[in-house]
C-alpha cells in the first residue's frame, strides 16, 4: 500500500471515529425502512426482483384494498423492503416522475422512533416540506409518517412504527404468492449513490450536514475517481450511528462524457444512481445472480494480475473471484468484495452494488480505475462515452 493509500486509509478511519462527535443527535435514525421505485409495471418488476435477486412477497396494495390511483407491490429479503409501485392513471404524479425519469427511486424511507420531531427538526433547519406528519391505522394498530424533498425528485419519509404490528403499512394486506424464488444471501442496505448535478454536490452535503445532522466521512475528489476520459468528484455524508450511508457524486471535467453525466442526461437530472446491498457470502450471492440472468460489469482479466499485492492475504479463491468478476479492496480494518449489475431498466441510470465487508469500513477506492474502466466500455457500447 502506498504512502498516499495509506494516508487516505488513516483519514478515513479518523473520520469513523469521529463521526460520533461530528453527527449531532437531533436526528436520531435506526436504519433504512424501505426504499421505494416508481415504475412502469409493478407485477411485472416484482416478478423480475423475485426471480433474479431472490426477494420474497410481502405486502400489497392496489384496487382491490381501495386505491385507486396507484398499486404498490412490496419485496423482501434480509432486512430490506423494496416497494414497486406504479400508477393507474396517466395524469398522476406518478406518471409524470416515471415520464420523466424512467424506472427509478422516488423514496428512500428512513426508520425512526419519533417522525414528529424528525420532520420538525430537519424543517426548522431548511428542509422543504413533502408532506406534514400524517397519522395511518387499521386493526394492526398505527404508523406516523412525514416527508422532506432532497436532490432531484428524490424525497426522504421518516417512518415511526413502533406502535405498528402489521406486515408492512396501514392499507396494505399481506401478498401471498406461491412463486418464491430462494432468497440469494442480501442482507441490507449498506449505502445509497447520489448523482447530482456539477456544482451540486458541495450544496446536498452540506444539506445532509445542516438539515439532517450527518458528518463528511470521506471525500474524493477527481484525482482519486477518474480514468483518461472521465472522473467524478464525492463526498460521502453519514450519520451518527453509521447505519445511514449517502455518497453524493458529481461529475468532474474530463475529455469525455462521465458516467454521472449520462445518468444526468437519461434520468432528466439528480437521482439516486445505485443502491448498494450487503451479503455474508458474495460467492454464492453472485453465482446465484448469475444463474438468473442478473448482467454484472465486466472486470479486465488484467485487474487480477495485481490484486493479491495489493491486498494481501484474503479468504476467498482468486481464481473463482476472477470468474465472477468480483473485485476486492483492503483498509485498515479488513478488506471487502465487490461488484456492480449493469442498469436494471434500459435508460443507462440506476443498479445495484453487491458487497461483502470482512472488516473494512471504506468504500473501494482501490476499485475504482477498474471499474470506471468498465463503465466506459459500457458507454462506449451505447454511444453516450
Amino acid at each position: 500500500m502506498s504512502s498516499a493509500d495509506l494516508k487516505n486509509v488513516t483519514n478515513f478511519n479518523y473520520g469513523i471515529e469521529k463521526i460520533f462527535d461530528k453527527a449531532e443527535d437531533f436526528l436520531p435514525i435506526n436504519g433504512t425502512d424501505y426504499v421505494e421505485l416508481y415504475v412502469g409495471n409493478a407485477k411485472q418488476s416484482a416478478h423480475y426482483y423475485k426471480t433474479a435477486f431472490g426477494f420474497q412477497s410481502l405486502a400489497y396494495a392496489g384496487l382491490e384494498t381501495g386505491l385507486k390511483d396507484r398499486t404498490s407491490y412490496v419485496l423482501v429479503q434480509g432486512k430490506i423492503r423494496l416497494v414497486l409501485t406504479t400508477p393507474l392513471s396517466p395524469d398522476s404524479q406518478i406518471a409524470e416522475h416515471i415520464k420523466m425519469h424512467g424506472d427509478g427511486v422516488k423514496v428512500i424511507a428512513l426508520w425512526v422512533d419519533d417522525a414528529r420531531k424528525a420532520f420538525e427538526e430537519t424543517v426548522s433547519r431548511g428542509a422543504e416540506v413533502y408532506f406534514e406528519p400524517m397519522v395511518e391505522s387499521d386493526d394492526s394498530g398505527e404508523v406516523v409518517r412525514a416527508g422532506i424533498r432532497t436532490y432531484g425528485d428524490t424525497v426522504h419519509i421518516f417512518v415511526e412504527r413502533k406502535n405498528y404490528l402489521g406486515v408492512f403499512l396501514p392499507g396494505y394486506e399481506k401478498w401471498t404468492s406461491e412463486y418464491n424464488p430462494e432468497p440469494t444471501g442480501l442482507k441490507y442496505i449498506d449505502h445509497m449513490v447520489g448523482n447530482v448535478e456539477l456544482g451540486g454536490m458541495n450544496k446536498w452535503a452540506d444539506f445532509y450536514g445542516r438539515v439532517m445532522g450527518f458528518a463528511n466521512l470521506v471525500t474524493f475528489d477527481d484525482k482519486d475517481i477518474s480514468t483518461q476520459y472521465t472522473a467524478l468528484m464525492s463526498k460521502v455524508m453519514s450519520n451518527g450511528n453509521g447505519r445511514i450511508k449517502f455518497p453524493i457524486n458529481e461529475p468532474a471535467a474530463g475529455l469525455k462524457k462521465s458516467q454521472v453525466e449520462e445518468y444526468l442526461d437519461f434520468y432528466r437530472g439528480p437521482g439516486c444512481q445505485h443502491i448498494a446491498v450487503a451479503t455474508d457470502d458474495i460467492v454464492h450471492t453472485i453465482s446465484e445472480m448469475r444463474k438468473r440472468g442478473v448482467e454484472f460489469l465486466y472486470v479486465p482479466g488484467t485487474y487480477y494480475d495485481t490484486v493479491e499485492n495489493r491486498v494481501g492475504e484474503i479468504a476467498e479463491d482468486m481464481k473463482v473471484l476472477k470468474e465472477l468478476g468480483i473485485m476486492v479492496d483492503r483498509d485498515e480494518e479488513g478488506y471487502l468484495l465487490q461488484i456492480f449489475t449493469k442498469p436494471v431498466e434500459d435508460r443507462p441510470t440506476m443498479f445495484f452494488e453487491i458487497i461483502q465487508r470482512k472488516g473494512a469500513r471504506s468504500f473501494g477506492k482501490g476499485n475504482f480505475q477498474a471499474l470506471f474502466e468498465s463503465i466506459e466500455a459500457e458507454q462506449a457500447r451505447r454511444g453516450t462515452l
